[in-house]
């Protein structure tokens, strides 16, 4: 059962988490893209806009599925006895942190930028306080991105487990 219980975590954590740093990552050109067309009368911008849109869809969608990670997470490491090992209990934090970051930071800037982003396009012309938010939604999505490798290296690491290699 443990063997199972790991493969679903390590599938369900590249299947979920994969494709939400991808999307976050692209969000900020894209959007940025979209902008600069906008300021320079380039289709008006509309032309990137649904990528943006789809990049923002495909974050809040895998955020959502991506639930499963840490629930059979938890489930493998009830399975192995480690609940209680730092390195476990460490990535268990970190990866709350990454949760945080993505819903509380991460999503709700790429809806107000694709909000920005509509009026911009519409208007046919850059929005500074879009790009401004687009930069901090850059450093934002760099930190949820460098959490989730912490949280990688730590469970391939295990430092100082004793199940292992």
């Amino acid at each position: 059962m443990t063997k199972f219980l790991l493969c679903v975590h390590v599938l369900a954590a590249i299947i979920t988490i994969g494709p939400v740093t991808v999307a976050a990552s692209m969000f900020p050109a894209v959007a940025r893209r979209a902008l600069a067309d906008a300021d320079a009368g380039v289709d008006g911008g509309a032309a990137v806009l649904p990528a943006a849109r789809t990049l923002h869809r495909i974050c809040r969608v895998y955020a959502v599925i991506a639930v499963a990670v840490p629930v059979f997470g938890l489930a493998t490491a009830n399975s192995l006895h480690v609940l209680t090992s730092p390195w476990l209990l460490t990535s268990i934090a970190l990866t709350a942190a990454a949760a945080a970051v993505l819903g509380g930071l991460v999503l709700p800037r790429q809806a107000a930028a694709l909000a920005g982003l509509r009026t911009a396009v519409d208007e046919q012309r850059a929005a500074p306080a879009v790009l401004r938010a687009l930069a901090q939604l850059g450093t934002y999505t760099g930190l949820f991105n460098m959490l989730w490798a912490t949280v990688t290296v730590l469970m391939i690491v295990r430092p100082g487990s004793t199940t292992g290699a």
